[in-house]
């Protein structure tokens, strides 16, 4: 996985831990499960609709949002990414 992607993981896992006041990631903790999953629910949308009548760069930004708040529902549940990563491996290998 990209070192920016194990990154942001280490920092949501470090909010969840320590939380910081004026944090995003910490209000979302804060928040719980329901508001992480409407926000990932959201941001899937937005990649939808930035795919379909907006330019690649918005498809990349909605992108970016989205895979930030998965961590943080990942971060939440406890799931690491490398769980992800070797899911995505062993059906790969199919």
């Amino acid at each position: 996985m990209s070192t920016i992607l194990n990154d942001l993981y280490a920092t949501i896992l470090d909010r969840k831990a320590n939380p910081k006041s004026g944090s995003y990631t910490t209000s979302l903790f804060t928040a719980g499960t329901d508001e992480i999953v409407k926000k990932v629910g959201e941001e899937a949308i937005e990649v939808i609709l930035a795919a379909t009548t907006q330019s690649d760069q918005r498809v990349v930004e909605e992108s970016a949002d989205l895979l930030y708040h998965l961590w943080v529902l990942l971060a939440l549940r406890g799931v690491t990414p490398a769980q992800v990563e070797a899911e995505l491996e062993a059906r790969h290998k199919k």
